[in-house]
């Protein structure tokens, strides 16, 4: 069902068929999601004309929103279905959790910066997803009090990927996670979480914000 006017669906509409299933994003629940969620709302008001454009956007402080293409990617990589438990780690705009969330998610994210988790608290519950658990703090630590999760998504790069975040994932869970200094050459990588360890896939080459310990 589209949750906004039929001028931005058709930009999503067509941000979705251009940018997402030409490069072969394959869930269709993911696309409808993409489809559905207002992108526009989760930009700055100035930039919402850009909202539906092939790449991420400056949202304040430093920090932005990523490209269309990479928050339907990360969501497919984790085969996002309801009911599960997913930890996000970065808020931001609260659109990657807006997509989850309207999957039928359980979304626990964390963002560091006060007024982005206070802005992205107030766009998601004035789009009635209550299935998100917002919270501001650093999110290096995860959430310990609502582990274990079915999957934890990470949108911001450490240098190395925190053992803790592996410890509050389920066995069979998966973590996705870009893995990186800043000035180099970040990987996307797919972690799975096995009995005896952990199974490390590289995805692609990407670019985002650092995440402080």
């Amino acid at each position: 069902m589209p949750i906004s006017g039929d001028v931005q669906f058709q930009q999503r509409k067509k941000m979705v068929e251009e940018q997402l299933r030409a490069r072969n994003i394959k869930s269709d629940a993911v696309l409808n999601a993409m489809l559905n969620v207002p992108r526009h709302l989760f930009v700055p008001e100035a930039l919402q004309s850009h909202a539906y454009d092939d790449s991420p956007l400056p949202i304040g402080f430093g920090q932005t929103i990523s490209q269309p293409y990479i928050v339907a990617f990360m969501s497919a990589q984790l085969d996002p279905a309801p009911g599960m438990k997913i930890l996000e780690i970065g808020t931001g705009s609260g659109y990657q959790a807006a997509i989850l969330a309207y999957l039928g998610c359980e979304v626990c994210t964390i963002e560091l910066l006060e007024e982005l988790s206070g802005r992205a608290e107030k766009t998601l519950a004035a789009l009635n997803l209550d299935n998100v658990k917002v919270m501001h703090g650093n999110g290096y630590s995860g959430w310990p009090e609502e582990a274990p999760f079915d999957a934890v998504i990470v949108t911001a790069a450490p240098g190395k990927i925190p053992a803790i975040l592996i410890e509050q994932l389920k066995t069979g869970g998966k973590m996705i996670i870009p893995v990186g200094e800043i000035h180099s050459v970040q990987l996307l990588k797919l972690i799975t979480k096995k009995d005896n360890g952990i199974v490390e896939e590289d995805l692609l080459p990407v670019r985002f914000v650092p995440m402080l310990e």
